[in-house]
């Protein structure tokens, strides 16, 4: 059985502005031409499906088209796709019985009936290979929020949201294995930060509350054959366990991931074994330029982006640029002086990077767009100016667990 592994496509997404619905386009019609000419057996998608909690009219028909599209060149492919910290668990579960009608299995968030048991059922989803045959079940958890987690017979020190999660996932585990015959796999899926992952510098949050409550990667079975993980957008492997796996986000969702190597992970299974795992490289079908490549003064970054010749394409596919300026003092007209920099050229300015010397290094985020700075930021330099020091490890913590509950609010309300 072969199986395809991706995961935070964000549809809907927007960048300083831009709307990415060409990239995001252009990445489902390659994944759809890879399923097909790798005849894959089942596609994985681990969370984040959209980048909002409310997301476009046009972001669900991207959805939608693409699932149509392999209903009718693969109809026996098995669509597993959950919930991420960014979706709401109603609105992807609204359409659940339908899809699931077309063998799409589609789980926004977990449900629990009035005594408060976990319906563990229909988290398992079998994966079937031509002849229809079970060869996989699939542990189809979604992102779990605070308010789903029971926790029993905790101990002194622990940490109920981390318990909370591995009771979950020992739960449904167990489900699976009772439900597995002889050389089927078990697969695990995720939208979770675990602990020894790297995140993006500004396209990612920490969830599950912050650091502290980064989940160990001894919370996945050892009869588990693959976890299939989203929520990061930096493709790796966790814990130094193979087939333990962020796959990534299919395009690069902030300048700083200009440089990721965007992938898919394809994987292939013997019963219970895998057998060959390959990175898929995604295309680049927009660039992301950084100009200069080391910060330079305003008058010979100008000079640069008048000499940038670049070729003459539709405004969606024309490079995204973000502009590094070395200061030494606030500069007035600066978006302006560069915007004329670059009149006519196919380029769109997504980004002013101004680089202060050390004197003058707190007043770089407040030349700067509130759209290209992370809430953490905006934290430290408001804490610098009040208490005159950093903020330590707890109140950075604390910062990140009322992200996290602000995340929870708006996909509760939408």
């Amino acid at each position: 059985m072969k199986i395809l592994h991706t995961s935070d496509w964000h549809l809907g997404h927007q960048l300083h502005g831009y709307s990415r619905d060409y990239e995001h386009q252009q990445f489902l019609d390659w994944l759809a031409d890879t399923l097909v000419s790798e005849q894959v057996d089942a596609l994985l998608v681990a969370g984040d499906l959209f980048d909002t909690a409310n997301p476009p009219a046009s972001a669900w028909q991207m959805l939608y088209r693409f699932l149509a599209r392999m209903a009718k060149t693969l109809p026996d492919l098995n669509v597993v796709m959950i919930g991420g910290n960014h979706d709401s668990p109603s609105k992807l579960d609204a359409p659940h019985e339908l899809l699931r009608a077309f063998d799409l299995h589609l789980i926004g968030g977990i449900t629990r009936n009035q005594d408060g048991m976990l319906d563990v059922e229909r988290m398992l989803v079998p994966l079937t290979d031509k002849t229809g045959e079970v060869k996989a079940w699939t542990l189809a958890v979604p992102f779990l929020r605070s308010s789903d987690l029971r926790t029993e017979n905790l101990q002194e020190g622990d940490d109920r949201l981390i318990k909370g999660v591995e009771q979950l996932y020992t739960q449904v585990t167990a489900a699976g294995l009772q439900k597995r015959q002889a050389g089927q796999a078990l697969i695990a899926m995720g939208h979770a930060y675990m602990a020894s992952s790297q995140i993006s510098e500004m396209s990612e949050r920490r969830v599950l509350g912050g650091n502290q409550h980064a989940l160990p990667v001894s919370m996945f079975d050892s009869a588990i054959s693959y976890v299939a993980l989203g929520h990061l957008h930096l493709a790796q492997r966790i814990g130094g366990q193979e087939h333990v796996r962020y796959c990534g986000s299919p395009i690069p969702l902030s300048m700083s991931e200009r440089n990721y190597k965007h992938q898919v992970v394809l994987l292939n299974l013997d019963g219970e074994a895998i057998t060959d795992m390959e990175q898929r490289l995604i295309p680049r079908t927009v660039d992301m330029l950084r100009l200069p490549a080391t910060p330079e003064p305003l008058k010979q970054v100008v000079k640069t982006l008048q000499a940038l010749d670049l070729e003459d394409v539709p405004r969606e596919q024309q490079p995204l640029l973000e502009v590094q300026v070395a200061l030494d003092k606030p500069q007035a007209m600066l978006r302006e002086k560069i915007v004329a920099a670059l009149e006519g050229k196919p380029v769109r300015l997504a980004k002013i990077t101004p680089v202060y010397s050390k004197n003058e290094e707190r007043a770089d985020l407040g030349q700067r767009h509130l759209s290209e700075v992370s809430p953490q930021q905006v934290f430290t330099l408001s804490w610098q100016n009040k208490y005159q020091g950093e903020p330590d490890r707890v109140m950075l913590d604390a910062f990140e667990q009322l992200l996290h509950d602000l995340d929870e609010q708006e996909v509760d309300n939408a």
